[in-house]
């Protein structure tokens, strides 16, 4: 794999490395990808911070990424946004990568291994980042939070619609009892609660229709979150919650109160003496 910092600096390989880059596939599974946006600022060694944002179901990675591209430009920061495409040994399924593993695929290890790329390609700061996630992406996140809270500064979760909660007597994806036997990983729940995390939805996203057709009759998008506040703090984390008036279920709608919220977190880390 070439790293860019060994490129010259007119290189074309420098132009194809930096801005909006292509799909890579993941390194241990080419069923996964992932393309980035790497500031123009870059240099080698400036080290930038990583945020990664997680699609939802309709897997709409352009657009994710361009969402984010202002934010990345003004703070100097690598924009990952991985691809976990549907219909893996089953063509009629959209759902996989929500709760962490479908079909022998661990998607929280095949994110890791995408870090470890960055990392090497852009010398890029991965061991902590920022993450967020809409709609089966923010079901992506929090559970990922669960099992690598040592992996992530800061989480921003928008409008899932259906959450984890810590609660050692329900099996996941409910609760978090079978961890050990399924992931091989005991949830820190102290180690959890100190990452903060943003709950956002939006307005006018209730969503009731949408989750009964998929099997959640009698539950909303709002309810669903304020299951997930009820158990993050029960167990101490800071969290924020945010509900954007007038904004249905929309990634682009939630976006500001997730980019204030990781604004925030950046300017607290460049006071910290």
């Amino acid at each position: 794999m070439i790293r860019v910092a060994d490129l010259p600096a007119t290189h074309p390989g420098r132009r194809l490395l930096t801005g909006r880059t292509p799909f890579f596939v993941a390194p241990t599974e080419p069923r996964c990808s992932y393309c980035a946006y790497v500031p123009r600022s870059w240099t080698p060694d400036a080290r930038m911070p990583v945020l990664v944002a997680v699609h939802g179901t309709g897997r709409n990675v352009g657009a994710l990424r361009e969402g984010l591209i202002p934010f990345a430009d003004r703070h100097d920061l690598i924009v990952v946004t991985p691809l976990f495409p549907a219909g893996i040994d089953d063509p009629d399924d959209v759902h996989n990568y929500k709760t962490l593993d479908a079909h022998g695929i661990r998607f929280d290890l095949v994110l890791l291994e995408i870090l470890e790329q960055v990392r090497d390609r852009w010398n890029a700061r991965v061991d902590t980042v920022m993450l967020c996630g809409h709609s089966g992406g923010g079901q992506f996140a929090h559970r990922f939070l669960y099992l690598h809270p040592d992996r992530v500064a800061a989480v921003a979760v928008s409008a899932p619609g259906s959450v984890t909660v810590l609660d050692h007597s329900l099996v996941w994806p409910d609760g978090i009892g079978d961890t050990p036997q399924r992931f091989g990983i005991t949830v820190d729940v102290d180690a959890v609660a100190r990452v903060p995390v943003l709950l956002v939805v939006g307005g006018d996203d209730d969503g009731r229709d949408d989750l009964a057709a998929m099997g959640h009759p009698g539950h909303s998008r709002p309810e669903q979150l304020d299951r997930l506040a009820e158990s993050l703090t029960r167990y101490g984390t800071a969290i924020r919650n945010v509900v954007v008036p007038g904004v249905g279920h929309s990634a682009a709608g939630t976006r500001p109160p997730i980019v204030d919220f990781f604004t925030g977190l950046l300017a607290d880390n460049t006071d910290t003496p």
